[in-house]
């Protein structure tokens, strides 16, 4: 176990370093720099060139790539052009804030999906017919559209906070104001991902139901129920569990577009704000920040599919 979580580990340096150099790359090599998109329209090429020199813009692909490599070792992630400041602490800020949501978007559709997916893939009727539906429904829709559609429901009835994630002026309760702001946003993103989640487990459960020692506990008269959520439920959650590190991928990629939509603080309006500016070491520190969260849920997949079948130590 330990010679496993050490090869995931090195996977993840490898990963996150990999990820954000590219990002550092292609930004420096892309047309265009951040003299050229923030300077006055009119401004001289001698002022263009100087704010390249205080910025080392000046300097080859090679020199800058090198510097930045030497500093991120000691954590030193440069400053923000941008912003001026070092980029580890506007990082860290929308990391935190980026990782508040999708956590709880996480939890929300794993609490939802998984057990809609056990009823569905156990039963027939109504009931398991309306759960498939809904879920090819949720499935079609990006979270981009259901953000929308959210925030004009939100907007409309007045109902829920539009955009940011607090109050502004502050709030008598803040932990009750953070959880009002975060039901568009993580609603959005929840939503796909629990119909995801759904429609594995459903297809899951209705393999193991079908296996012969299930068949042979029934034939026994041992109750459905105990039969299913006792003996079937552990087996039927390792598709799941192997694709959870990818949904955390995909979820922070979904929740960059929520984020820019709902004006949520997070890594996503970091990112594109950095990306318009062509702020090249804050679009490699949020590049990094996201290859951070897809290494640690790909761990966490790993973990938990161990946990569920420990076989998958010999094959990883």
């Amino acid at each position: 176990m330990l010679a496993f979580l050490l090869r995931r580990f090195a996977f993840a340096v490898v990963l996150v370093f990999t990820v954000s150099s590219a990002a550092l790359i292609l930004v420096r090599l892309a047309p265009g720099d951040y003299a050229d998109t923030v300077a006055a329209p009119n401004a001289s090429r001698e002022v263009k060139d100087a704010m390249r020199a205080r910025f080392g813009l000046n300097r080859s692909v090679a020199q800058q790539y090198g510097a930045w490599v030497a500093d991120a070792v000691r954590l030193d992630f440069g400053r923000s052009m941008m912003y001026g400041s070092p980029v580890r602490g506007l990082v860290r800020e929308g990391a935190i804030n980026t990782a508040i949501l999708a956590a709880t978007a996480l939890v929300a559709a794993t609490l939802i999906g998984l057990p809609l997916g056990i009823i569905s893939g156990s039963r027939r009727g109504l009931l398991a017919d309306a759960i498939r539906t809904v879920s090819i429904v949720l499935l079609s829709l990006p979270p981009l559209l259901s953000s929308l559609v959210l925030l004009a429901v939100a907007a409309g009835t007045g109902w829920l906070p539009v955009g940011d994630m607090r109050s502004a002026g502050g709030a008598a309760w803040p932990l009750f104001d953070l959880l009002r702001h975060l039901i568009v946003p993580a609603t959005a993103l929840a939503l796909p991902i629990a119909a995801m989640f759904e429609r594995m487990q459903s297809q899951a459960m209705a393999e193991v139901v079908g296996q012969p020692y299930v068949l042979a506990a029934l034939a026994r008269g041992i109750p459905r129920a105990r039969i299913v959520w006792r003996d079937a439920l552990k087996p039927a959650l390792r598709p799941a569990a192997a694709v959870y590190g990818l949904v955390v991928g995909a979820l922070l990629s979904g929740s960059f577009a929520v984020e820019a939509v709902t004006s949520w603080p997070g890594l996503g309006v970091l990112m594109l704000d950095a990306l318009r500016a062509r702020d090249l070491y804050l679009v490699a520190g949020c590049a990094a920040a996201g290859s951070v969260f897809l290494a640690i849920g790909t761990i966490v997949s790993d973990v938990a599919l161990v946990l569920i079948d420990p076989r998958a130590v010999e094959a990883g």
